[in-house]
Order: C-alpha cells, then sequence, then structure tokens
C-alpha cells in the first residue's frame, strides 16, 4: 500500500492539475489528466520496485518515485505557455507549447512503461491504465502535431533514453525515478533545441542570451560525459590526470564550445559577453554587489568548516546554517529581477556552468582543489546527497534560475505578463527563497503540530505561506512593473497549494516547488 504522505502528496499534485485545466481546458486537458491517472498507478509500482531492490538503476533511497509530480511538470509547462503565447498572438511559441507539452507527455509515459515492464508480475490493471493513457496521448499527438513536430518529439525521446542509459549508470543513487526525469528530460530538451538551431542559424534571429544558455548547459553535460568516460581507464587523482583535465576543458571550451556560439551568435562570444555585463552603470553596481555576496557565502563555508575543525569532525551544519545560503540568493535574485533581468539571466547561467565544473573538479579530485572541495562541502551534505555527486547547491540555483529562464519573453511584449503572471519570474523567490526556508526555519525552531507521516509542521507551512504574501506585497511595492490584476485570491490559491506540495513532498523541493508555483502563476 501507498503510505499517507504518498497519497497526499499525490492528491496535491491532482488539485494543481485540474486547478490548471479548469482554467485553460482543452483536448490537452484529457491527455495530461489520463497521464496524472496512470503514473500515480505506476507510482506505486516504482516505489514497490525501489523498496525491493528490483529496480534496473540505483536510485535515490530517502524517497519515493516521485513519479507523478516530475510527470505533471513539463506538460503542464507547455499548455500554460500555449495559452499565453496564443492570447498574444505568438503562432510561432504557440506551437512551441504544444511541442513541449507533448514531449513531457511522451517521456513520462516512457518511464512508466519501463516501470510496468520490469515489475514481476507483470501489473495488469496498470498496464491496461498505462495502454488507455497511451492512447489518448498519440491520439492527440497524430490530430495536433505536425510532421516535423512529431521527429523533433521523438528525437527527444530518443535522446532521453541514451542520456538516462548512460548517466543513470555513471551516477548511482544520485536521482528518484522523478528527479531523474525532470532534470535528464530537461537535458535531452535542451541538446535538441541546440542542435535544431545549429542546423538552422538564420543571421540575426534568435536572442543572443537564449543560444548562451543552451550551449553551456550542452557544454557542461559533454565536458562530464567526456571525463566520466575517461576516467574509468585512469586515476583522476594523480596530477598527470589533473594537468590533462585542465588541458583538455580548454580545449573543449576554446575549440569546441566557443565556435559553436561563435556560428549561433555571429559574433566573438568573450567580446559579446563582456560588452553585455559592462553595457551599462547599472549592470557594474549588480555585478559588484554580486561579487560581494558570493564572498559572504564563501565566507560562510570557510567559518563553519573552522567551526568544525575547532569542535569536532563530525559537526555537520545544521538546517538553519543552510539556509544562509538561501537568504543569500533571494537578496542576490531580487535586485536582478527589479533592476536587469537579462543581466541575471546570463550571470545565472554563467553561475551554473561554474557551479557543475566545480563538482567536476570535487567528484574526479582533480588537483589541486579537488580533495579541499570535497573537504570543505562535505560540512553541508544531507540526506538528499546520498550518491556520488553533491547537488542540493545546483538545485538551489535551478531553483532559483528556472523560473526566469522559462520566462516566455516573446509572448510578453511589455516585458511581463498580465495578473498573476507577472510574478512568473519571482517564482523561485517565493517558493525556495522565501516559502521553503521560512518553513525550514520556523518549523525546526517552534513547531510543534507535525503533518501527519512527515518530519514538517504546521507552523512552518503556515509561517511559509504568510511569508510569500508578505514578500508579493513587497513586490508590488518595489517592482512597478508588476500588475495583479486583482487576482489575488488565484495567487493565494498558488502559494498555499505550493506549501502544502513543500511539506509532503520527499522529492527535491528546491527544484520541484518553482516550476509548480510558475505553472500555477502561468495558468
Amino acid at each position: 500500500m501507498l503510505n499517507k504522505p504518498v497519497l497526499v502528496e499525490s492528491l496535491i499534485v491532482f488539485i494543481i492539475v485540474l486547478f490548471v485545466h479548469a482554467v485553460v481546458w482543452d483536448r490537452y486537458s484529457w491527455c495530461t489528466v489520463a497521464l496524472a491517472v496512470q503514473a500515480f498507478y505506476v507510482q506505486f509500482k516504482w516505489d514497490r520496485l525501489l523498496q525491493l531492490g528490483g529496480a534496473v538503476f540505483q536510485f535515490r533511497t530517502a524517497a519515493n518515485s516521485g513519479l507523478l509530480p516530475a510527470s505533471m511538470v513539463i506538460p503542464l509547462l507547455g499548455i500554460v505557455m500555449k495559452e499565453r503565447c496564443k492570447s498574444a498572438g505568438i503562432v510561432y511559441f504557440e506551437r512551441f507549447g504544444i511541442v513541449v507539452a507533448s514531449t513531457g507527455m511522451l517521456v513520462a509515459l516512457f518511464l512508466s512503461v519501463i516501470a510496468v515492464g520490469v515489475t514481476k508480475p507483470v501489473p495488469t490493471n496498470t498496464c491496461i491504465l498505462t495502454g488507455v493513457a497511451g492512447s489518448i496521448i498519440i491520439y492527440t499527438m497524430k490530430h495536433s502535431l505536425t510532421v516535423s513536430e512529431v521527429i523533433e518529439v521523438l528525437e527527444v525521446l530518443l535522446i532521453f533514453v541514451y542520456l538516462s542509459m548512460i548517466l543513470l549508470y555513471l551516477l548511482p543513487r544520485c536521482f528518484t525515478p522523478g528527479e531523474a526525469l525532470l532534470v535528464l528530460g530537461g537535458i535531452s530538451f535542451v541538446l535538441n533545441q541546440l542542435i535544431k538551431r545549429s542546423l538552422n542559424v538564420i543571421e540575426g534571429r534568435g536572442d543572443p542570451i537564449d543560444f548562451f544558455l543552451l550551449v553551456a548547459v550542452v557544454g557542461v553535460v559533454l565536458l562530464g560525459l567526456f571525463f566520466a568516460v575517461l576516467f574509468i581507464f585512469m586515476d583522476s587523482g594523480t596530477w598527470i590526470s589533473s594537468m590533462f583535465f585542465h588541458m583538455m576543458t580548454a580545449v573543449l571550451g576554446l575549440g569546441v564550445i566557443m565556435p559553436w556560439l561563435y556560428r549561433l551568435i555571429q559574433r566573438n562570444p568573450l567580446f559579446w559577453l563582456l560588452q553585455f555585463l559592462f553595457q551599462t552603470q547599472t549592470r557594474v553596481y549588480l555585478l559588484v554587489y554580486w561579487t560581494f555576496l558570493a564572498a559572504s557565502a564563501c565566507g560562510v563555508v570557510f567559518y563553519q568548516n573552522a567551526k568544525r575543525s575547532s569542535e569536532s569532525k563530525k559537526h555537520q551544519a545544521s538546517t538553519i546554517t543552510r539556509k544562509y545560503f538561501h537568504f543569500i540568493v533571494v537578496a542576490t535574485y531580487v535586485p536582478g529581477l527589479i533592476y536587469d533581468r537579462q543581466l541575471l539571466y546570463v550571470a545565472a547561467v554563467l553561475c551554473l556552468a561554474v557551479f557543475i565544473f566545480l563538482e567536476y573538479i570535487r567528484y574526479f579530485r582533480i588537483k589541486p582543489f579537488g580533495q579541499t572541495l570535497r573537504h570543505l562541502l562535505s560540512l553541508f551534505l544531507d540526506e538528499r546527497d546520498s550518491g556520488p555527486l553533491i547537488l542540493t547547491h545546483i538545485y538551489l540555483l535551478l531553483g532559483m534560475s528556472l523560473p526566469v529562464w522559462l520566462f516566455p519573453r516573446s509572448c510578453a511584449p511589455k516585458g511581463t505578463l498580465s495578473g498573476a503572471g507577472a510574478l512568473v519570474p519571482y517564482s523561485g523567490v517565493l517558493a525556495v527563497g522565501v516559502g521553503d526556508t521560512i518553513a525550514s526555519v520556523f518549523g525546526s525552531t517552534m513547531g510543534e503540530i507535525k503533518w501527519p507521516g512527515t518530519k514538517k509542521t504546521f507552523e512552518g507551512t503556515m509561517t511559509a505561506i504568510f511569508a510569500q504574501i508578505i514578500a508579493v506585497a513587497l513586490i508590488l511595492i518595489f517592482d512597478s512593473s508588476v500588475n495583479l490584476n486583482s487576482s489575488y485570491a488565484w495567487i493565494l490559491a498558488s502559494v498555499s497549494l505550493v506549501s502544502l506540495l513543500e511539506a509532503y513532498t520527499t522529492q527535491i523541493d528546491n527544484l520541484l516547488l518553482p516550476l509548480y508555483l510558475q505553472i500555477m502563476f502561468m495558468a
């Protein structure tokens, strides 16, 4: 039987799905509801496989499979994007939203079929549900997508299959099935988009910052795959291997990634980046301010490690200590969202690339900093870092940045969406920076009434909701571009549902919560 927290988590996801489709009901809504019902049943099979150790790959053990909440994210994002762009009359991005939704449904369905296929004995009822959901999705795609769009969806699925086999083998216990669906599905879609745009470059078409994101993500992923395969045959901890790592990074960066970016933006990437970063005085002030915050974050890391050395080698950073970084990230993102979102977009991409590169150095023990990074970051490990990679800080950055990166700028001619959609770029700040942080701090210090079956407290959740409402009020005061048009009840419902999801989910909340809040705001 499914335990109660999983049932409540599933119920919250179903409510969000119904809320969204109450606003944007169309033919894709039937597909999403069918996929949700099917994913709920398959999630039970995945959870049983994980408990019995019968899954093909090694997944993170301190959580359920998370298939239902993860399966809904990409389809819902595509559907709400389609509706927003349809309202703005932007046909290209309306079709793009349909492709995103169809891709998310097909990838989630594929993962469900795998779960059913490796379950012994074969679950008859779940097979029937999977077949019905698959038939509805394929029938709708047949009548909605052009031939080129169908090929694009199948390309993403093929990339997802290969990436899953490679990365889940190389990185055991780093993901749950749901987290793997979100992370690997997103990387697959980004890689396919980059290939598609590289083959169809039209001078002057496309925003350079979008190309910068695509090339940076694909570049660091390919870099990691290259060294992961290479260091199977070499000891990565030697000075020779470390010198080879740095040399090949420079070769791949300057010889592959830079020319690739040059082809897309039709100018020297380094000169473009320097010109972009220092284009206005406001950007210079923001960069100086962010540098100060980055130094402060490093100071926290060094101070906590010094404290560990003086007290006990077994000392671990408390939950409240880890939330210092959430406060620093909020202080980083809010000025960027108010004064220069494009700069924040590019700076977040650069920061992601640096984080992942530093994680490679730590994971492969690259000299001279690999062992030092291992020692410094081990203090901040929690139960979610059960695999060889430390991903929580990267998930925090992604949770704050994804609403900025996924904001449909082309469908918002005035730079902002109407109603609650105006808060979309702030989804990460509200869900993770404010809600999750306040819930954790107040829940761990003053919470007494626990939600059934969880360690989270009623007081923490209520305080998180209240804090996010106050944050929305402050955003209205300081950001003149935000105009909610009396959509306050919808905002309250959105914040409340996502806060309840935070209380019950065992998935990486830094990644999941901002995406669901963005979906609700865009609906």
